[in-house]
């Protein structure tokens, strides 16, 4: 007798579990660690320096101080964090800085030239010093650790040989505006700023509308978007942290000069390192130089405009010091690329290059001055502020090398 067996019947399709909200925000901030690991750390020193120094650091006189006192920092950063990415470094800088502040005093002061065209010119001598660097680098294939090093030397002595060892000063109110001015009032009278305030509503529009517009295109390539609910939050986010700062400035005396310049350089260079073919190019030749080599990239010509790019940055940088300091002087730029390298590696730049934004220097740059700011206002020495900044530094590039290590596991 044969014996007939039932073939088991199949279980039903069962869908994987859709993941909730706080999962889905719990793996953005892990697959972004870089990105936000240094703005949560941001966040976390200005709350820490707000509660230590009861309320003064936020104060709206206070905000607009630390805004004009890091713009040449955070100018610098900017170009610096450039550099790194293309798998270079600028030791120069600073006496970039200092030897474009000597020749604006030479023109503006001595010869007695209009700031506006001291100004464009000063722009022009920097880039001829970032092409002098960039040839070398490009072409002849000098290591740029040893041609900057080279040219801070050599700045540094062209500075003191304009200067003779003295300083120039004043300089005209126009060109002291760039690092001390405030954008003008207009409208009627309230108890704001009004043009401040149009500022950060066309802010919140335009930071709205880049949102929007990612999400849409996510979504149009079938990409992982997080659930409505949540990326609402991040725009309320986004929306309640713009409209306090502004709110903050707008009790003040505005928007600084310097901001506006500062913000210009951020939307322009950081649009050229996500959207421009010369940005992608960046990426590729510090990401793997052999590689981008044979995909057509042109490395020597691209290596020479990062460096032009670099010291164009640089004299501005130059120019804001010399107009906040209200004088040309020997001893301008003194360890200014210390600190621009410091805020690079902070905001999420690579040693091995490839890696890094431009928003994030900025943030690293935000981190040193908050924290001397912060540390000021509390009265830490100038030693203890030193050994402060070193820690987070080396604690910067540790969670970096920590978290390569993390996603090749």
């Amino acid at each position: 007798m044969t014996t007939t067996t039932t073939p088991p019947r199949s279980r039903p399709h069962e869908d994987p579990p859709r993941p909730t909200a706080l999962t889905l925000l719990l793996d953005a901030v892990r697959g972004n660690m870089r990105q936000y690991g240094m703005l949560i750390a941001l966040a976390f020193i200005v709350v820490l320096f707000q509660i230590w120094t009861d309320g003064t650091l936020l104060l709206p006189n206070n905000v607009s101080n630390l805004i004009q006192q890091n713009g040449y920092i955070l100018i610098l950063a900017m170009g610096m964090m450039i550099v790194i990415i293309a798998g270079h470094i600028d030791l120069s800088v600073g006496s970039v800085v200092a030897f474009v502040g000597a020749m604006s005093a030479v023109m503006m002061v001595r010869h007695d030239m209009p700031w506006v065209l001291a100004l464009v010119l000063s722009l022009l001598i920097g880039a001829v010093a970032g092409a002098w660097q960039g040839f070398f680098i490009a072409y002849v294939g000098i290591p740029s650790f040893i041609v900057t090093l080279a040219g801070m030397l050599l700045f540094r002595g062209l500075t003191q040989i304009v200067l003779e060892g003295q300083s120039i000063a004043p300089f005209p109110d126009g060109f002291q505006n760039i690092a001390k001015g405030f954008i003008p009032e207009a409208g009627p009278y309230t108890q704001y700023h009004n043009p401040t305030l149009l500022l950060g509503l066309l802010a919140v529009v335009f930071l709205l509308l880049r949102e929007w517009r990612d999400r849409r295109r996510q979504l149009a390539h079938a990409l992982d978007v997080p659930p409505f609910g949540l990326w609402a939050l991040k725009c309320t986010a986004i929306t309640a942290a713009v409209v306090a700062f502004t709110l903050t400035l707008a009790s003040f005396h505005g928007v600084p000069v310097v901001m506006l310049i500062m913000c210009a350089l951020l939307i322009t260079l950081g649009y050229v390192m996500r959207n421009a073919v010369i940005g992608r190019h960046v990426y590729a030749l510090g990401g793997n130089k052999a590689a981008a080599k044979l995909s057509g990239v042109k490395d020597k010509r691209v290596t020479f405009l990062v460096f032009v790019n670099m010291g164009v940055l640089a004299a501005l940088a130059g120019c804001v010091y010399a107009a906040r300091l209200n004088a040309g002087t020997p001893q301008a730029g003194l360890n200014f690329e210390l600190e621009a390298i410091a805020a690079s590696f902070i905001g999420g730049a690579s040693m091995s290059g490839g890696v890094g934004t431009v928003m994030g220097a900025v943030i690293g740059g935000l981190v040193l001055g908050v924290l001397n700011n912060g540390m000021s206002l509390v009265g830490i020495g100038t030693d203890y502020q030193q050994v402060i900044k070193g820690l987070v530094l080396l604690a910067a590039v540790g969670f970096d090398v920590w978290n390569k290590r993390r996603a090749g596991k």
